[in-house]
């Protein structure tokens, strides 16, 4: 401790050794005036004063004391003089700041799962209170999403740099992080740092870095304009992998080099950086994987359909909410119609797109065998109820989530323009009406998949060609600050803008209702409907009489000849024929047989039997058995589908390049 007493005219008249070491104490004319208060008052003055204290001016450094004026009274309270007091409190105080910048550490890092976000938070907590600079590279090949190797590093390294702060003449500079890599020769600090997995503390005149620097003139030329004096490198390393490392640096801005304690307080934060880093590089990650799964189980590209003409979006949900389970599809049926789909499986994550995934397997599985909407929707409820029971359900990957997904199934017809649709929990689509109007159809809501018990219900009616369709999930219109309603109402308007094309009217409605991203995940269907011009559609009542064979086998090929489709001539007799025959041995009135010219040549023959037939092998001997087995052989594909009157059984031949239906749909 040192100490001076001083008279009442502030004069010195005594001192200790410890106080001559610090010049004579303190004489700012701040503490002249607290010891004249001290005098006047007779109550003692308490406070902290900073600078360079030392009676040689070669020892001089900068030091925090802590100083007490205490009035000296004789035996009657006579103030006789003033005693300073003052104690070195530089390491207390340097104690207090650097626990003061860890606590705002842990506060301020990691405050997002982003791994740029998270280097730039440590480079603003560091400068300019411990350093002048500050530079967070991480391994780019841990960047790319690679996993690096546990251990140090060895050699030279390819480092990219994701956040870095400069201080100079008191304004902190940014530097942009986007595509900065750099390759560390094995002898350069970085490198040295990463192999040996231990913090360095070097001057601008060691060997080290007067090597390093010699190498890039730009380099130097930095370290001259800024007087660059000390450098200190800690290795970023968490949960035994090495990730990177961080270099600190000070300039002239602050005249002190780093000391060892302060080696130690840098490999205390950036400890602390390193589990926020590797945190958000293993949710980066996963995230990616996750999208990359979701994207993969979605329609790449969605088919050429003459029914319908569609334009989509998909938009993954923000960081912090995870991949969801939100997915659309269109797909082609028989008889030129097409099914439209939609859906959200509850939760996030990678669970939820991997059941989106099985779910939508299963739509198109069903699909093929072409039930009614309501009844696909039962059997996908059956499937859910099945997946979250063998998941423990745990189907979305959120244990707290209610168990179950959402759907929207419909079937359109551009035969007949007409639409059935059924709905389980999932919000009712938007039409649009050629003359502009807009709307939401009232659909019974239905149950969402999982519950069971509860029957879906179906609905049909006639869209006007140049009809669109919007199906959506509920992350396009459901939002914490606005009503239900209003967004409701706003993607109702937004259907209704004049565009160009599909996809920019796609554009124009996700723009509207996510300007800021979605917080959730956000699927969008736009669907735009045509039918196909009559004469591209020919159908025959057939009685039940084999005699009608030979007439309904004629008029085919004579409607084949008007389309351009001689060479499917003989293929559709030998189909028509076998067809036909059947549905009136086995089948029942009425019977009527139809072709579609579409970008395939499709041939339908309904009957009221609602018994599908099966195709077999036949024996050597059996006079019958073989019909089936050549309508597959003869046709790129066939199937039988159920009708409110009976069945239906079809197939489709592909056309010869050049007689496609250009210019016969009506949109």
């Amino acid at each position: 401790m040192a100490l001076a007493v001083y008279d009442t005219d502030l004069r010195c008249v005594w001192q200790n050794d410890r106080m001559r070491r610090l010049g004579g104490g303190p004489d700012a004319v701040a503490w002249e005036e607290r010891m004249r208060l001290a005098l006047l008052t007779g109550e003692e003055q308490v406070g902290e004063i900073k600078g360079s204290f030392s009676a040689a001016p070669a020892e001089s450094s900068s030091r925090v004391l802590s100083v007490w004026a205490t009035p000296l009274r004789d035996d009657r309270g006579q103030t006789l003089g003033v005693c300073a007091t003052v104690t070195d409190v530089t390491r207390a105080g340097r104690d207090r700041e650097r626990l003061a910048l860890l606590n705002e550490a842990s506060v301020r890092i990691g405050s997002t799962l982003d791994v740029t976000r998270t280097g730039r938070e440590l480079t603003e907590v560091v400068v300019p209170r411990f350093s002048n600079f500050a530079r967070v590279d991480l391994l780019e090949a841990l960047l790319r999403g690679d996993e690096p190797a546990p251990g140090p590093i060895a050699g030279a390294v390819r480092l990219r740099r994701i956040a870095e702060l400069n201080l100079f003449e008191g304004v902190t500079e940014v530097q942009d992080a986007a595509d900065d890599s750099d390759v560390y020769l094995a002898n350069s600090p970085a490198a040295l740092c990463l192999a040996s997995g231990r913090s360095a503390v070097y001057r601008t005149t060691d060997p080290v870095i007067r090597a390093w620097l010699g190498r890039s003139p730009a380099r130097q030329a930095k370290v001259d304009r800024y007087e660059t004096h000390s450098w200190m490198l800690v290795p970023v390393r968490a949960r035994g992998t090495t990730l990177g490392v961080v270099m600190f640096v000070r300039n002239r801005e602050t005249p002190e080099p780093f000391e060892p304690d302060d080696l130690s307080l840098a490999e205390d934060l950036v400890a602390r950086a390193a589990v926020c880093l590797d945190n958000a590089r293993r949710f980066t990650r996963e995230r990616t994987a996750a999208l990359a799964l979701q994207r993969s189980l979605l329609p790449q590209r969605l088919p050429d359909q003459s029914a319908v003409r569609v334009a989509s979006r998909y938009l993954p949900a923000s960081p912090s909410m995870g991949v969801g389970g939100d997915w659309f599809d269109v797909i082609p049926l028989s008889g030129a119609r097409v099914a439209l789909v939609v859906g959200d499986v509850v939760g996030h994550g990678i669970h939820a797109a991997a059941a989106m995934g099985r779910l939508r397997t299963a739509v198109r599985t069903l699909a093929d065998v072409d039930p009614t909407p309501d009844e696909l929707l039962t059997r996908l409820d059956d499937l859910v109820i099945q997946l979250s029971a063998e998941s423990g359900g745990d189907l979305g990957g959120d244990p707290a989530a209610d168990i179950g997904a959402t759907c929207l199934y419909a079937v359109y017809d551009p035969v007949s323009g007409r639409c059935s649709l059924a709905r389980a929990g999932h919000p009712a689509p938007a039409l649009v009406s050629p003359d502009g109007t807009a709307g939401f159809l009232d659909l019974p809501a239905g149950p969402p998949l999982g519950l069971g018990g509860v029957p879906f219900e179906s609905v049909e009616m006639a869209l006007p060609p140049g009809s669109l369709l919007a199906l959506f999930t509920d992350g396009l219109v459901e939002s914490r600050r606005h009503d239900l309603d209003v967004r409701v109402e706003t993607l109702r308007t937004a259907l209704t803008a004049p565009a160009g094309s599909l996809e920019d009217l796609c554009d124009h409605v996700v723009r509207t209702m996510l300007p800021d991203g979605p917080a959730d995940d956000a699927a969008l269907l736009l669907v735009g409907t045509r039918v196909l011009d009559a004469p591209r559609v020919a159908a025959w009542d057939v009685e039940a009489d084999a005699a009608a064979v030979a007439r309904v086998r004629t008029e085919s090929v004579r409607r084949l000849a008007s389309w351009g489709l001689e060479e499917a001539a003989f293929v559709t007799e030998l189909v028509v024929s076998e067809l036909v025959t059947n549905a009136i041995r086995y089948g029942g009135s009425p019977i009527q047989l139809r072709l579609i010219h579409d970008q395939v040549l499709t041939c339908e023959v309904s009957d009221a039997n609602s018994t599908a037939p099966h195709m077999r092998r036949a024996r050597a001997f059996d006079e019958g058995g073989r019909g089936l087995l050549l309508v597959a052989q003869l046709t790129q594909r066939w199937g039988t589908r159920q009708t409110p009157a009976g069945k239906t059984i079809w197939c489709e031949q592909s056309l010869p390049a050049g007689t496609g239906p250009e210019g016969a749909v009506a949109a």
